[in-house]
């Protein structure tokens, strides 16, 4: 489990195509002195496992199922490109975004961004499917990212960010059109759940 706070970015130093799936090999700009072989790690919100890692060079690698690389923009990254990061939540740890699976819903768009103040108004297309979990004041997880929805309309959604949001992860290298992971607040979907199995006994 994560919680959508973003411990820092990650440049792709390789990204080699693989049986079955794709690899990538990820130099974070954040030390992370417990890594380990089999770790789980967010990476642009896709929950990925560590294959191998050097803690003396600072890299790791990940492997992209045939499935990730269909369902997240991963399959497209390039050396050089940059990728927002965090490690799992641990037991003890402190819940300071929300409940975040890694487990991406779909990949969207962004449709706007204005700076207002020291701040920034992004604006995300919103998938049809995925309308009835997205709520003004609700959570949502943008590549890897706790945000609030600050608006919420029929086709789009918009977020505001702080500029510590907008410095520490790659929204500050976002443009108009440029793909992101969307994963819906989950506690959203078993709500939906438990609802439409108590209304299917009262039938």
């Amino acid at each position: 489990m994560f919680t959508g706070i973003v411990e820092g970015t990650g440049v792709v130093v390789a990204a080699t195509d693989d049986d079955g799936g794709r690899r990538l090999r990820l130099s974070p700009d954040v030390t992370f002195e417990d890594l380990r072989h089999g770790q789980s790690i967010a990476v642009s919100g896709v929950c990925l496992t560590v294959e191998d890692y050097s803690t003396d060079e600072q890299w790791f690698d990940v492997f992209l199922a045939a499935e990730t690389v269909e369902k997240t923009y991963l399959g497209d990254v390039s050396e050089g490109d940059r990728v927002n990061l965090e490690r799992a939540l641990p037991a003890d740890g402190r819940l300071d975004g929300h409940i975040v699976q890694g487990h991406v819903d779909t990949t969207t768009t962004v449709t706007g961004i204005e700076r207002v103040g020291d701040d920034w108004f992004f604006e995300f297309d919103l998938p049809e499917e995925l309308g009835k979990y997205v709520v003004a004041k609700g959570s949502v997880c943008l590549d890897g990212i706790s945000l609030t929805v600050a608006d919420r309309r029929e086709s789009d959604f918009a977020v505001a960010i702080i500029p510590t949001t907008y410095d520490l992860t790659t929204l500050s290298e976002k443009s108009v059109g440029d793909p992101v992971h969307v994963e819906v607040d989950v506690v959203a979907k078993y709500v939906e759940n438990m609802v439409s199995g108590y209304a299917d006994a009262l039938q």
